[in-house]
């Protein structure tokens, strides 16, 4: 694996990790995986070498996170998919790779649809990994609302004071840990000279990046290329709010049960109409999972799916 920084616009490079196949020449072609929001590249540290067993596999980090170059946001066009997938384009180009089958997962949806619209003799197929339809039909343009009472609690004082301490409280409010998750975790941190730690990604970017990504509607009508489309059940309360636990308050407890079993039905719908919006798509539904970490815990079932796709050639 090699750790690049690719210059995609003047004063702004992104981080890329570059798996290569590990068959003898391009193997089955080159995967660019995408992170979620707030995450980056390491986030894809179990699946991408998983997948280079037959494909070359690129995981990129997006300005605004991790190691890649985050800009003060100028205008609402910093942030904007149109502006990720104008990044994204540059890093195939320096690369000089011309098809490519791309994965994105939750937010990466937005840039999946819109490469492959845009650029459609760029794309052999796309992975939508627990993406959502449109998020600006799904209330991406309400104000900011009040924190839930079963939502995870933010980081204090005490979680920031050092890296172990972050790390502690991130395994509390994850389902499960691993080595790719404590990489992405490092990678959006930095230490302080106290030896306590902070975001690296600047709260005017990260308001940014949300905004524009929740204020933008896909067309699905442009996408031509095969599309695999991964929908995870939660299945269980554990799976969808996994920092709930018996000692938590039962009030709590119960708001969160609630708001379960009002959202299943919604995700599962939801999947659904993405999958209807791509026809002659391949819909697969990952049960009892959690959305942040569903491709490390179910790998083999991942690779195996991408792997059983028959991809442009």
């Amino acid at each position: 694996m090699t750790d690049r920084q690719i210059r995609v616009a003047p004063g702004v490079s992104l981080h890329v990790r570059d798996w290569p196949a590990a068959q003898d020449g391009a193997g089955d072609g080159v995967i660019v995986l995408l992170a979620g929001l707030g995450a980056n590249a390491y986030a894809f540290d179990s699946l991408a070498p998983a997948l280079a067993r037959r494909h070359r596999v690129l995981a990129i980090t997006r300005r605004g996170y991790g190691s890649s170059s985050k800009p003060p946001p100028a205008n609402d066009m910093t942030y904007a998919p149109a502006t990720l997938v104008a990044d994204l384009l540059a890093v195939l180009d320096a690369l000089r790779i011309e098809r490519i089958i791309l994965a994105g997962h939750s937010i990466a949806g937005n840039e999946l649809t819109l490469f492959a619209g845009s650029h459609p003799r760029r794309v052999r197929g796309l992975v939508y990994l627990d993406t959502t339809f449109d998020y600006l039909a799904s209330g991406g343009d309400d104000e900011e609302s009040e924190k839930l009472s079963f939502e995870a609690q933010e980081p204090g004082p005490a979680d920031l004071a050092s890296m172990a301490a972050s790390i502690a409280y991130a395994r509390r409010v994850n389902k499960q840990w691993w080595p790719a998750l404590e990489a992405f975790w490092r990678d959006k941190l930095e230490v302080q000279p106290d030896g306590s730690v902070r975001p690296n990604t600047p709260p005017d970017v990260a308001r940014a990046m949300d905004k524009a990504a929740h204020h933008f509607s896909p067309d699905y009508r442009r996408v031509r290329a095969p599309a695999l489309v991964i929908t995870v059940d939660p299945g269980t309360l554990r799976n969808l709010l996994p920092w709930l636990s018996p000692q938590s308050d039962p009030a709590i407890v119960a708001d969160g049960r609630a708001f379960f079993e009002v959202f299943r039905p919604l995700r599962l719908a939801d999947g659904e109409r993405l999958a209807a919006a791509l026809p002659g798509c391949t819909h697969l539904l990952i049960r009892n999972g959690f959305h942040s970490d569903f491709f490390i815990e179910y790998e083999s079932i991942m690779v195996g799916a991408i792997n059983a796709m028959r991809w442009e050639e």
